[in-house]
């Protein structure tokens, strides 16, 4: 996955689009926001009032005066109770719909992503990424403009009532705010570069994880299981050390903020000293002083403590649109156009092909006419192409150069949908889904109904050992089908495909991992399904494909040989050696 780097304007604006469904919620939460800000700073003023009063006249400090302030403080503290709510309750809520929105968009995204950039990043990553990484989305996004506005908003009406108070202190006061603002902006740019490595190995630890859970079999077969210990440590370890460089800044952080609010309070009891000593400030004026600034660095010391939030945050964003700019290589044209019940004739037409990550030449100048519903074979070394070409039919990959056509069409003027849905595929290593057997067949027809599903599973070869599992078609098959053998697992994938019902069928070495008795029986369905549709099969067990109407012998130097079963026996030439050679194994 490229990492991609972005500057924290560019982050904002790009995430500012997720707040327009919820805007009304937004200034609504911004408005709640301001409500507490007033009653925060109403306070001090009451207190100065009823302190000056005091101090010039006790007299004139009566019952009516001090219930009257005493009424107003306490509507404007059941005004900030309310907005305190609004703000704790659906403020949350705006942000987690925000997170939904935003791993919606990064889910729809990756669906659309080539196989080359799966092939290239790691599955723990991207989970990671749509996960964990937005998690901290929901608290950014509400928190983000909320405590931003608030502090802007106590900066401001601090600084204007404390000017009107003494303005040379005042100034003596603020000009700590902007050498702390820098300060902090350097640590934040090192805080965020941590955090972001941080997340990146949280990655790594999840796909270590994955892999290693995976393929446990494999571990325990080779009895590795200190091997991969060793492995899991050693990415623990390196998550801790990024953990504790970022504590370390964040102690370096909270230290730095706490000196400057020492430094604050210093410049009031020294200036505000000489200020009171020499009358240029009433005592109650002094006393609203001390509480405006108190507050002013309680909100300074606020932000600076959502700070560590803000990066965490800011990393979740960059994260997520890691994912959302990578490139999308297979799309439809603008003017794309269906393809409505295709005969199945495929055409290539001098096709070239490279594999775009590391420009491996696969093909060049490939010319194959596959007439409709022909069956053909396609046979030959490893590495020589044959899943390639297969691949390209649905546009897994696109060609690098010429044409491949369906009944005439370009594949490239077809929507993929479309394509997609004509085509039906199953490979050696089936994939099942989590969940039952009846799920896994219907996968090939979403909506289809239960006397369909049963009618495809009988039709290959599956029907009779699905009655016999304890749940029948409601049998869980485990993750990626592991409760099956490998013959019971390709039924169901061929079963999917009957569902399917494509003119289109791919068959990726299908029975290669099988053993003699269920290869007969899948051989068997296979059969079965190829009966009136146009059939590509790649295989190594030559003699599945003897019946075949032809056969292709595909190197690295593209098709050397082409013939039914008998014509390529008596050429004697590469296919010939293949058959002899497996015979021999026999």
């Amino acid at each position: 996955m490229e990492k991609r780097e972005y500057s924290v304007s560019t982050l904002i604006r790009r995430f500012l689009p997720y707040f327009k469904p919820y805007r009304r919620t937004l200034y609504t939460d911004l408005f709640c926001a301001a409500l507490t800000t007033i009653c925060e700073i109403v306070l001090p003023l009451i207190i100065r009032q009823i302190t000056n009063t005091a101090l010039e006249d006790v007299a004139l400090l009566s019952a009516r005066m001090i219930i009257g302030l005493a009424l107003v403080y306490f509507v404007l503290r059941i005004i900030d109770a309310l907005a305190n709510y609004y703000m704790a309750d659906i403020g949350h809520v705006m942000g987690a719909r925000i997170e939904t929105d935003m791993r919606r968009d990064a889910y729809a995204h990756l669906q659309q992503l080539s196989n080359t950039y799966f092939n290239n990043t790691k599955v723990g990553q991207i989970m990671g990424r749509i996960t964990n990484d937005l998690f901290e989305v929901t608290e950014f996004s509400h928190h983000c403009p909320e405590e931003f506005f608030i502090a802007a908003l106590k900066i401001v009406i601090s600084f204007i009532i404390l000017s009107t108070i003494n303005l040379p202190l005042t100034v003596m006061v603020f000009v700590f705010v902007p050498v702390m603002t820098v300060v902090c902006r350097m640590i934040n740019r090192k805080m965020r570069g941590a955090f972001s490595r941080q997340r990146y190995q949280i990655g790594e630890l999840n796909a270590r994880i994955e892999d290693s859970l995976l393929g446990q079999k494999v571990v325990k077969a080779f009895t590795n299981e200190e091997l991969e210990s060793e492995k899991f440590e050693e990415g623990n370890q390196e998550f801790l050390k990024i953990k504790t460089y970022t504590y370390m800044l964040m102690g370096i952080f909270n230290t730095s903020t706490r000196v400057f609010d020492g430094l604050m309070y210093l410049t009031i009891i020294i200036g505000g000293g000489f200020f009171l000593m020499n009358g240029k400030i009433l005592p109650g004026d002094m006393v609203a002083y001390v509480m405006y600034v108190s507050t002013l660095i309680a909100t300074i010391r606020r932000i600076i403590e959502f700070a560590e939030q803000f990066q965490r945050g800011i990393t979740g964003i960059e994260r997520f649109l890691q994912i959302m700019d990578a490139d999308i290589e297979i799309f439809d044209a603008p003017d794309a156009k269906e393809l409505v019940d295709p005969r199945g004739e495929i055409v290539f037409e001098d096709v070239s092909f490279e594999y775009p990550d590391d420009h491996n030449k696969v093909f060049t100048g490939l010319n194959l006419t596959i007439h409709a519903g022909e069956k053909l074979a396609i046979v030959g070394p490893s590495g020589g192409g044959k899943t390639t070409l297969c691949n390209l039919i649905p546009r897994f990959y696109d060609v690098s150069g010429g044409n491949i056509t369906i009944d005439g069409s370009n594949i490239k003027e077809l929507t993929l949908k479309s394509l997609r849905r004509n085509i039906g595929i199953v490979q050696q290593d089936v994939y099942l889904f989590s969940g039952t057997v009846y799920e896994n067949i219907a996968y090939g027809k979403p909506g289809a109904t239960r006397d369909e599903v049963i009618e495809a599973a009988k039709r290959a070869g599956a029907d009779e050992f699905i009655c016999e599992l304890k749940d029948k078609y409601d049998t869980y098959v485990g993750e990626r089908g592991v409760k099956l053998s490998g013959g019971q697992k390709q039924r169901i994938s061929i079963a999917r495909v009957f569902l399917k019902n494509p003119p289109i069928i791919i068959l990726d070495e299908a029975t290669s991992a099988l053993d003699n008795e269920s290869e007969y029986a899948v051989a068997k369905s296979l059969n079965e399904l190829a009966v009136g549709r146009t059939t590509l099969t790649i295989a190594h067990r030559l003699s599945s494909i003897r019946n075949s109407d032809r056969i292709l012998v595909l190197t690295d130097e593209g098709i050397i040989e082409e013939g039914n079963h008998d014509e390529l026996m008596e050429k004697q030439g590469m296919y010939y050696q293949f058959y002899m050679m497996a015979n021999e194994i026999k």
